[in-house]
């Protein structure tokens, strides 16, 4: 643990003690949380009673906690806290909030001691500041309205503080920066605890007006929510599970090109922690990583699989797999982010690559980190064209030497900080990027355009002066041959990196 996780920590800890003990001795708790059963029972003792009732309450939830992707443990025990919160005050919300988190991992031991510390301060303090913020927008004698108005108020606070304090502490743990550590909150989270502030008032209004037994009307309500964030998580690790299957499956129609969308995904992920993207960037790159090379399902196996130099068509058709495989995802909306990724990631930064000569900044930032990612991994593989791979001190140099030309430098320098070249001498940038081979691909493009457009009207042209019996061009052998946007990549700009 660094030292400024630990003095974090020792700083959460100690104004969370400092917090609850003064909650304890300016508001006390509320008779409005005290459970009476008998009429010779002291005031004090049918507190103690509801507070330990709701202490129980929050064990109980705490205990069928859903994990989320990105590692954040999710309960419905906000519930029994809000509720504690608005009928005891935030004395009662901080004491029922420290006893009612502990784990069975906890007394297990699985969990160090800090740790503890930590995830019990991160839910005190948020629960007693906003049980003050409760307090002085609805004093205990206020309205329904008014009371419903400061839960909502004092459960955002509740959320804000906690999402706050473990972002705080992950930022330190791991290094990440700390906006893109607050931004990666999973929507889903969010909506559930929104479900939750109102859920909470509900109980207190039964438990106070009713009895205390009502509370086991919402036991239902309370497992239809943690029952639909499981139901998220599982819809989303189905989802990927299909994906990987998907690209295994790509993968396959290659024996020397097996988990390269793996690897390619793992790369990536790396360039993409260490250019700190946001939590959905990083799903795109990983997703897009995976799905990059799908539309190689099009792709004829004489030419996936030929160990010679293709020739000018085989060419053609191979440089069509990324258009194929955004066709192919196009009407997955889910994946619609990338979309992008898997039609641009064989751009070159000099406006060279296919299929729509992007130049420079008008690639996507995903797809320009995937192309560096797909480009290693491919030199570094076995493929049918070159049965000795290249080394990661040749593969490194390639990169840098083709930064600015073929790859995105900033990109290339982000993947040099990563594990994967760990040990490896960098050469670092050998050749600074030019804006000549940016006007001469603008240029370029242009001209295809051009010569596009010309030999589709020679093509109309010709059918229109043909004496033949009409017969459909897809179906007529005679029929010229459409002309193609893919540019032939050997043949434009300097020497191509093969990647994948």
């Amino acid at each position: 643990m660094s030292r400024s996780l630990a003095l974090f920590i020792a700083g959460l800890v100690a104004a969370s003690a400092i917090a609850l003990a003064a909650a304890s001795f300016f508001y006390g708790f509320d008779s409005r949380v005290a459970i009476e059963i008998g009429s010779d029972m002291s005031p004090q003792f049918g507190i103690g009673l509801g507070l330990a009732f709701w202490t129980v309450l929050t064990l109980v939830t705490s205990a069928f906690p859903v994990r989320f992707p990105g590692g954040a443990i999710v309960t419905v025990s906000t519930t029994p806290i809000l509720a504690a919160m608005v009928l005891g005050g935030p004395a009662a919300a901080g004491w029922v909030a420290l006893i009612g988190t502990t784990e069975l991992r906890e007394l297990r031991g699985e969990i160090p001691w800090f740790g503890s510390l930590s995830n019990h301060a991160g839910v005190v303090f948020p629960a007693v500041v906003a049980g003050g913020v409760l307090r002085a927008i609805a004093p205990s004698t206020a309205g329904p309205v008014n009371e419903l108005f400061g839960t909502a108020v004092a459960a955002g606070i509740f959320f804000a503080l906690n999402a706050l304090c473990a972002s705080a502490i992950l930022t330190l743990r791991t290094h990440a920066p700390f906006g893109t550590v607050i931004r990666s909150s999973d929507r889903g989270i969010i909506s559930s605890f929104i479900a939750l502030a109102p859920l909470a008032w509900l109980m207190t209004q039964t438990y106070e007006r009713v009895g205390w037994w009502t509370t086991a009307l919402y036991a239902l309500p309370l497992y239809m929510i943690r029952l639909a964030n499981e139901r998220l998580v599982e819809m989303r690790e189905m989802f990927t599970q299909t994906i990987e299957a998907l690209a295994h499956a790509v993968d396959k129609r290659d024996p020397k090109t097996a988990n390269h969308s793996r690897r390619v995904k793992e790369i990536a992920s790396d360039i993409g922690r260490v250019m700190r993207l946001s939590s959905s960037e990083m799903e795109a790159v990983e997703w897009g990583g995976l799905l990059h090379d799908v539309g190689k399902i099009g792709v004829p196996d004489h030419v996936l699989l030929k160990p010679d130099r293709l020739t000018r068509e085989e060419r053609q058709l191979m440089n069509s797999h990324p258009v194929l495989g955004a066709e192919i995802i196009a009407p997955v909306k889910k994946l619609a982010p990338e979309l992008p990724i898997i039609r641009h990631h064989h751009e070159w930064y000099n406006g060279s690559g296919y299929p729509d000569r992007l130049l420079g900044e008008e690639i996507p930032k995903l797809a320009r980190v995937l192309h560096v990612a797909d480009a290693f991994e491919a030199m570094t593989a076995s493929r049918p064209y070159r049965v000795n791979p290249l080394t990661r001190e040749q593969a490194l140099g390639e990169l840098r030497k083709f930064a600015g030309i073929q790859f995105d430098p900033e990109i290339v320098d982000a993947f040099v900080k990563t594990g994967w070249v760990d040990g490896v001498q960098d050469p670092g940038r050998t050749v600074e990027p030019r804006p000549v081979p940016l006007i001469a691909a603008a240029a370029g493009r242009m001209v295809q355009t051009s010569t596009n457009a010309t030999n589709i009207a020679n093509t109309n042209a010709s059918n229109n002066a043909s004496t033949n019996t009409p017969t459909p061009p897809e179906n007529n052998a005679e029929a010229p041959a459409a002309p193609t946007p893919f540019p032939v990549a050997a043949e434009v700009g300097p020497r191509a990196i093969d990647a994948g």
